[in-house]
């Protein structure tokens, strides 16, 4: 549940504090007050993408911060504990947007990446904007819809993992039917390809270590001279006297040290020369191992050239890096193994692949029969609320066809249909072709309304709904029972309307004004939470556009009717 909802330098909204309460609120005001920007501020909350444009004109960036608690909602609990980022039943997304476009978000105070904040959003929040109801006549959300409020995970759960089951089976099955088709020559050349690349050590770390072997004898004697040229300058071996670099900085060392008292730079100089002689012995030592260890070998530098020469030419006959060849040696060298235990190993995957598809039409068989009932019990209800919502006599029909035969889904071996007749006598037929976009966007409550209604499962988790003008082109008593039915959908948790329509503002227990003010340089918008006087007030201009004794009667008259 949504307890509060901080924005700061967000569009045009300076900042901006709100508590929200449970059950139903509304959200009012004018056209263009900004009402859609709450909703656009959760959306990004909830994992929207953002944009630079977001961020409030004048300021370097824009801070959103939602507080929910979740100590009802067991699913959002588990993935905060899985994810450790819980902290006890409160759950703080935070997202801040900056001028460079650039977004950072939190959920209780960690860092987290934007997937996750779009995960912990859709077990918080469900935001139904004014063309989700378009969806519907789509048949992921149909199947989504008719699913969510369905008491049959295990089985839908048994479904999809016997499915992944048969998908793999098959996709092995399939490469190898693909490498038996090889033939004697096409056999013999990949024979000759792996064994060309055997002869090789092909791992990343020999090919490097062979190239740096290669460099080091590429620079023979030129590498030996410079080693032998810096070693002599730094110290002569077998001479005495003051003629290498370090025996030079000692006898500066020996004249300058008995002034060290007297003078801090010289002091400091002491100490930087007695750093550099340390440095000079240590380099020197270095330097002589490498020139000991330096090999001008001929012979060994033709036969590592060589080497790396083949590797290189087994690389473009292959078309890849050289430190890909050892991936290509060993996919020849499974092709191989397949086409030679091909036929045995294809028996043994027919088996198992027969077993697993048993085991999925059994699973999918009996996820039908449970969701079959459950369209059926949907069905009714929402016929129940049609007449509610201005399609009294009308039909709705969610139809889940079995079809056993066809290719294993994810989701079973059902369709799914929706069919309605909004009007008395008419035949019903299907939703996308019959219902118009006021009849989808009541249709689509009535789902959600029902689906909450005849929720099986007794745990319905307490996730917000937010309405954003989804009464949009209703009004009369249609718009009541809208509201109505948002009261009745947020009775034991929460929701959110943005809303024009007075018949469905009084039917919230929460009434939240925006208003938008515009001063020279600057808009400001705000919010308030209504008490019953200005309340009546704010249901009057929605009913008139303007406030009088007459509005107000009317007004009033309408939020007793509702709370009757």
């Amino acid at each position: 549940m949504l307890n509060h909802l901080h924005i700061a330098n967000f569009a045009i909204v300076p900042e901006l504090n709100l508590d929200i309460c449970e059950g139903f609120t509304a959200i009012t005001g004018e056209t263009g007050a900004g009402k859609s920007i709450l909703v656009d501020a959760l959306g990004l909350l909830l994992g929207d993408r953002s944009d630079a444009g977001w961020v409030r004109a004048g300021e370097d960036r824009a801070e959103l911060t939602a507080e929910f608690s979740v100590a009802e909602n067991a699913a959002a609990r588990e993935w905060l504990d899985d994810s450790e980022l819980s902290a006890d039943d409160t759950c703080l997304l935070r997202r801040t947007i900056g001028s460079n476009g650039r977004s950072r978000a939190y959920i209780n105070g960690t860092p987290v990446t934007l997937s996750q904040l779009q995960v912990i959003g859709q077990l918080l929040v469900e935001i139904h904007g004014q063309n989700e109801h378009l969806r519907l006549t789509r048949a992921r959300e149909q199947f989504r819809l008719l699913d969510d409020s369905g008491s049959y995970t295990d089985e839908m759960e048994l479904v999809y993992s016997s499915y992944s089951e048969w998908k793999k089976i098959t996709g092995e099955l399939e490469a190898l039917q693909q490498d038996s088709s090889v033939s004697a020559s096409e056999l013999d050349l990949l024979n000759f390809q792996l064994e060309e690349l055997q002869q090789h050590d092909l791992a990343v770390e020999d090919i490097s270590n062979l190239q740096t072997e290669h460099d080091r004898l590429a620079a023979g004697g030129a590498l030996q001279e410079a080693l032998t040229f810096a070693t002599e300058k730094l110290e002569p071996e077998g001479m005495t006297g003051a003629t290498g670099i370090n025996a030079n900085l000692n006898a500066i060392l020996g004249r300058l040290q008995q002034f060290e008292s007297l003078d801090n730079d010289i002091a400091d100089a002491c100490k930087m020369l007695q750093e550099a002689s340390v440095n000079c012995v240590e380099a020197n030592h270095s330097l002589r191992t490498a020139r000991d260890r330096v090999d001008p070998n001929p012979a060994r530098f033709e036969k590592v050239a060589a080497t790396l020469s083949q590797v290189s030419d087994l690389a473009r006959k292959h078309r890849v890096r050289m430190e890909e060849l050892s991936a290509v040696r060993d996919q020849l060298a499974l092709r191989i193994e397949r086409a030679g235990s091909s036929e045995q190993r294809q028996l043994e995957l027919q088996a198992s692949l027969a077993l697993t598809l048993e085991d999925y039409r059994k699973a999918a068989a009996q996820l039908h029969d449970k969701r079959a009932r459950h369209a059926q019990a949907l069905s009714m209800k929402v016929i129940e609320l049609m007449s509610e919502l201005g399609m009294a006599g009308g039909s709705f029909e969610l139809n889940v066809a079995h079809q056993p035969l066809a290719e294993p889904s994810a989701r079973g071996d059902d369709e799914l249909q929706i069919k309605l007749s909004a009007n008395p006598g008419s035949p019903p037929g299907p939703l996308q072709k019959i219902a118009s976009g006021g009849e989808l966007s009541r249709i689509s409550l009535a789902i959600k309304v029902a689906a909450a209604t005849i929720n099986s499962k007794g745990d319905r988790e307490a996730i917000t709904q937010i309405f954003d003008e989804v009464d949009a082109g209703i009004g009369g008593e249609t718009a009541n029972a809208v509201g109505k039915l948002l009261q009745r959908l947020a009775a034991d948790g929460q929701a959110l309307c943005v809303t024009h329509l007075a018949q469905v503002a009084v039917c919230a227990a929460h009434q939240l004004q925006v208003s938008k003010a515009s001063g020279e340089t600057s808009t400001q918008v705000d919010t308030s939470l209504l008490d019953s006087d200005t309340r009546v007030d704010e249901i009057a201009r929605m009913l008139s556009g303007r406030i009088s004794d007459q509005s107000r009667a009317h007004a009033l008259e309408l939020l007793n009717a509702a709370n009757d």
